[in-house]
C-alpha cells in the first residue's frame, strides 16, 4: 500500500477472523511501528503479544470481575469523563457503531454485550499490550512517545492486511493481565491493542469515524492567504 491509502483506509476493527496470526508478520510489524518518533530515543515501550490459552483466560478474568462490579485497576492515568465537545464526538461514533450493529438504544442485553466485547479484546486471536518503563512514569514525553508507537504499530498492521482497534476495557483489570501476560513488576500497563484478520461480514468493521476538518484543527500563523 502507498502511504495514504493506510492512513485513509485503516479504521478500528472490532470483528476478527479465527484464523492465527503469524508470529513471523507480528514481528514484521513492531519492527516497522518502532521506527516511531521518540523523544530523545528513549524508547520506553514495551510489547507483550498474547494469544491462545493465555488470552482466553485474560478475557475470562475481564469478563467476570467487571460483570461482579470489580472497580477497574487501569495503571495508567484515566482522566476526568469527556464533557462538551469531546462527549459529543464519543457519542457520535457509538451511534455509528450502533447503528451499524441494529442495537437499539433499549436493548440494554445487546449494549451489555457490545462493552464486554471489549474486555474480551474484541474475541481477537491476539491482543497486544503496549507497557512502559516504570522508571520513567513521570516523564511528560513517555505517553506521547508510546501514542506514537501505538498509532504506528495500527497503520503497519493495516498495510499488511491487518485489522486492530486500540482499546483501554483490555487492561481495566490489571492484576488479570499481569497474572497472564507475565507482565515485569519495571514496566506500567498503558493500553491493549486488539490484532487480527478483519471479518468483513462483521457490519461495525464498515463505519468510518468522523473528523473534523483541517480548518477547525488548524490555526495557520504567517503564511500569505
Amino acid at each position: 500500500m502507498q502511504f495514504d491509502d493506510v492512513i485513509q483506509g485503516r479504521r478500528s476493527i472490532r470483528g476478527y477472523k479465527s484464523d492465527p496470526v503469524p508470529k513471523a508478520l507480528i514481528e514484521e510489524v513492531l519492527a516497522l511501528a518502532m521506527r516511531a518518533p521518540s523523544s530523545m530515543n528513549t524508547q520506553p515501550w514495551s510489547f507483550y503479544v498474547i494469544s491462545g490459552e493465555p488470552l482466553d483466560r485474560i478475557r475470562a478474568g475481564n469478563t467476570e470481575r467487571n460483570l461482579a462490579g470489580v472497580p477497574h485497576s487501569r495503571e495508567f492515568r484515566i482522566g476526568q469523563p469527556f464533557d462538551g465537545k469531546h462527549r459529543e464526538r464519543q457519542i457520535g461514533v457509538a451511534k455509528q457503531l450502533f447503528s451499524a450493529m441494529g442495537i437499539a438504544r433499549e436493548d440494554k442485553e445487546a449494549r451489555q454485550d457490545w462493552v464486554l466485547r471489549g474486555f474480551r479484546q474484541f474475541d481477537a486471536p491476539v491482543c497486544v499490550i503496549v507497557t512502559y518503563d516504570r522508571a520513567l512514569a513521570d516523564s511528560d514525553d513517555t505517553p506521547f512517545d508510546c501514542g506514537a508507537v501505538t498509532t504506528a504499530l495500527v497503520n503497519a498492521a493495516w498495510s499488511r492486511g491487518l485489522g486492530a482497534v486500540i482499546n483501554s476495557q483490555g487492561i481495566m483489570q490489571s492484576p488479570v493481565v499481569r497474572e497472564h501476560a507475565g507482565i515485569a513488576d519495571d514496566q506500567v500497563i498503558m493500553k491493549a491493542v486488539a490484532l487480527g484478520w478483519p471479518d468483513d461480514s462483521f457490519p461495525a468493521n464498515e463505519v468510518v469515524s468522523e473528523r473534523k476538518s483541517v480548518e477547525d484543527a488548524t490555526v495557520f500563523v504567517g503564511f500569505d492567504d
